[in-house]
């Protein structure tokens, strides 16, 4: 049977097709991301409320979340705030890949249309943070209204 198959060669035109609609696909990419045509943007609006904060993991585990004038903000045990943890994980390496250090405060801002965004000032790197749900988000927005807690 798979002699049958060897005899026939498979058909040029369905081979050329193919590459032409490989080249088609990349072509359509290049030009999208050349001229930002198919792009979807939030439209920026101001922040009603701001706070820069330096995130910092113990040798316990924790997350230990403080302004940049060492007032804590937060202590997350280790294996809380997962969510917090992962978000911050990308920020980090893009930062390491970059030569920067931890030190550096983010800055978590509440828009006036309600969105919340954390931005590394120190790369210009931005997260909505409203793209991962209420739930995901709600551990963000908890940062900027908490006083002061223990460390």
């Amino acid at each position: 049977m798979s002699e049958l198959h060897a005899e026939r060669p498979f058909p040029r035109a369905a081979l050329m097709a193919g590459f032409g609609l490989m080249l088609a696909a990349l072509a359509a990419a290049a030009t999208a991301r050349l001229t930002d045509v198919g792009v979807t943007r939030l439209p920026s609006t101001p922040a009603i409320e701001s706070r820069a904060m330096v995130f910092a993991d113990r040798s316990d585990g924790a997350v230990v979340v403080t302004e940049p004038s060492g007032s804590v903000v937060a202590v997350l045990a280790a294996g809380e705030g997962g969510f917090l943890r992962g978000v911050m994980r990308g920020f980090a390496r893009d930062r390491k890949l970059r030569g920067i250090g931890p030190e550096a405060p983010f800055t978590l801002m509440r828009r006036s249309d309600g969105r919340l965004t954390l931005l590394d000032p120190s790369t210009e790197r931005v997260v909505e943070l409203d793209a991962f749900g209420p739930t995901n988000t709600a551990v963000f927005a908890r940062l900027l209204t908490t006083k002061e807690a223990r460390p």
